[in-house]
Order: structure tokens, then sequence, then C-alpha cells
């Protein structure tokens, strides 16, 4: 072999890499939630998210069921909150008056489950594949 043309084979390799990896995130794309804010409400604790949909497709309805932990690690509540309609590609921002919960007794939530997925071309239980969550509020978020 001629180095000319183990340079050319060299880069092929590098394009199918690349290539194979580009394919690779794109499966990997899936909804992000971040819980943004918590505040206090005359109800009880106003929950803001900010989600984003990674698909390369509509989600036209999503539910989460999430977990409230309070500040013992024990089970406050499970909440089914409607996400509505998340557009290909884009974020929006919902929020939550959750009657009934004090704010500084939230110490973690999980998003058990995805119970609602609904859009063209999404299978069931799409909703939670990669699902990426995070939180900026004292309370953490896990998926």
């Amino acid at each position: 072999m001629t180095l000319r043309t183990l340079l050319v084979s060299a880069m092929f390799s590098a394009v199918a890499l690349s290539g194979a990896a580009a394919e690779e995130a794109a499966v990997a794309k899936g909804l992000d939630v971040e819980l943004n804010a918590l505040a206090s409400s005359q109800k009880g604790c106003l929950f803001t998210f900010v989600a984003q949909n990674g698909f390369d497709r509509n989600v036209a309805k999503v539910s989460f069921e999430f977990v409230i932990f309070n500040v013992k690690g024990t089970v406050e509540r499970l909440a089914l909150l409607d996400f509505r309609d998340l557009p290909a590609g884009k974020s929006k921002v919902r929020q939550f008056d959750v009657p009934g919960i004090k704010c500084e007794g939230v110490k973690n939530l999980l998003i058990n489950d995805a119970p609602v997925c609904e859009g063209e071309g999404l299978e069931k239980g799409r909703c939670m594949d990669g699902i990426v969550t995070r939180s900026k509020a004292a309370a953490g978020l896990e998926g």
C-alpha cells in the first residue's frame, strides 16, 4: 500500500465514523425537561418548567407523571402534569400551580412516566427514551 492509499483509506474511515456518530446522536435526541423555578402561590407551589423537543417531529400531546418528594425524602404526592404540545426543535415554558404543597418542602421531583406521548410517527413510550432532566431551582429533578 502506498502512502496515498493509506491516507485515502483513513479519510474514508473518519467520514464513516463521523457519519455513524451523527446517526447515533440523531437517535439519542429526545425531550429535555428543566425545573426552572418554584414560587409560592395562593394555592400552594407554582412549578415552572422549560421543555425542549429534540425530536425531528412534533409532539402533539405529552403528559408526565411526577413524583414530588419532601425534605424527608418521602413521597409527598404524585401529580400528572399536561405539557400539551411541544413543536419539533422548540422550547416551551409550562407552569403548574400545585395546591397544598409548600415550595420550601419540595426536595426533589422524579419523572416517573409519560403516560401520554402522542405525535405522528412517535412510538408508545418514546417520550421517556433518552429524556434529559435538570434543575435550576432549589429542588432537584430526575428522569
